[in-house]
């Protein structure tokens, strides 16, 4: 896979508790810094995702009352009081 080199600027107690943990795995800076990246873009991406998907069904009508999810969060927690969930 190809890389690419780019600069970041991160206050100097960000950069110490990343050297400190890249000590302890006994991995490189880049490669935590690679990890937390792909991680993150892989998190926000399922979340733009899942929204798109939610505007979508909104924009097709498809919604649930508030009430109606009121009334099923209110069962809920009452049969999870009474250890029945």
């Amino acid at each position: 896979m190809a890389t690419e080199a780019f600069t970041i600027r991160a206050e100097t107690e960000i950069v110490h508790k990343l050297d400190d943990l890249a000590g302890s795995l006994d991995r490189s800076r880049n490669y935590l810094v690679n990890q937390a990246i792909k991680e993150y873009l892989e998190t926000h991406a399922w979340q733009v995702e899942k929204i798109t998907q939610g505007i979508a069904a909104a924009d097709r009508g498809e919604l649930v009352a508030h009430d109606d999810v009121m009334r099923e969060m209110e069962d809920l927690i009452e049969r999870k009081a009474k250890g029945n969930a």
